[in-house]
């Protein structure tokens, strides 16, 4: 397991020794830029982090949302991209089809990029139903570290809030994190071929309980 974390503007500043990857949060809606992504994410790459970046997702125009994100997002080649779906700041939530289709949307702009569907597990097993998570599933649930409690291929947990957001990848090593964020190359493991693609998880049934995703509570609404 590699350890991260994920950042947004509140975090002015963190300390990467010892990660092997950081998100940083980019936009949000059609109107919000993190304003310190930049320099956030040069930090990240000075430790040498695998950088990603995330959306946070609103209803309606999404078409539009994703080329925001992707316009006003610092990425850089081969830097990670996720979408942030949880409840807004307003008590709205982006619907399934909305969530899927902004990771379509978001791959076909980005196409040598990596795009995941970050989410809380009470998301997954209760508002989920296409059981699709783009090129894989970044998971929140406050569980010890690498063992949410659901039954569906994860990429990436987020096990805690305190005292900012701490997540594990389940990758052997930051080489292979780093060669599975480059859909352009051939040598990847047979795990890693496995669920590479346009993933569809499929979740079991009977798993309850609910974990906060964290992020409504520290951004406000687009």
């Amino acid at each position: 397991m590699l350890h991260g974390i994920d950042v947004s503007s509140y975090q002015s500043t963190f300390d990467p020794d010892g990660l092997a990857f950081v998100f940083i949060k980019a936009t949000e809606g059609r109107s919000y830029i993190n304003p310190k992504q930049t320099s956030q994410a040069s930090r990240a790459r000075k430790a040498g982090c695998v950088v990603g970046f995330y959306h946070f997702l609103w209803p309606g125009n999404i078409t539009a949302q994703a080329q925001y994100f992707v316009e006003k997002c610092a990425s850089q080649k081969h830097d990670l991209l996720a979408v942030d779906w949880e409840t807004t700041g307003s008590g709205t939530r982006a619907s399934n089809a909305e969530k899927d289709r902004f990771i379509r949307e978001v791959k076909k702009l980005r196409p040598t990029h990596r795009v995941m569907l970050y989410c809380n597990r009470s998301f997954w097993l209760n508002y989920d139903t296409t059981s699709y998570a783009g090129d894989g599933l970044w998971i929140a649930d406050y569980v010890t570290a690498g063992k949410p409690r659901i039954k569906a291929k994860w990429r990436i947990h987020q096990y805690t809030d305190r005292p900012l957001d701490k997540d594990v990848a389940n990758f052997s090593s930051k080489a292979a994190l780093q060669a599975w964020a480059d859909p352009s190359r051939a040598a990847l493991t047979a795990e890693e071929t496995e669920d590479a693609e346009d993933v569809h998880l499929t979740e079991g049934v009977g798993d309850t309980g609910e974990a906060e995703g964290g992020e409504e509570a520290r951004e406000g609404g687009a």
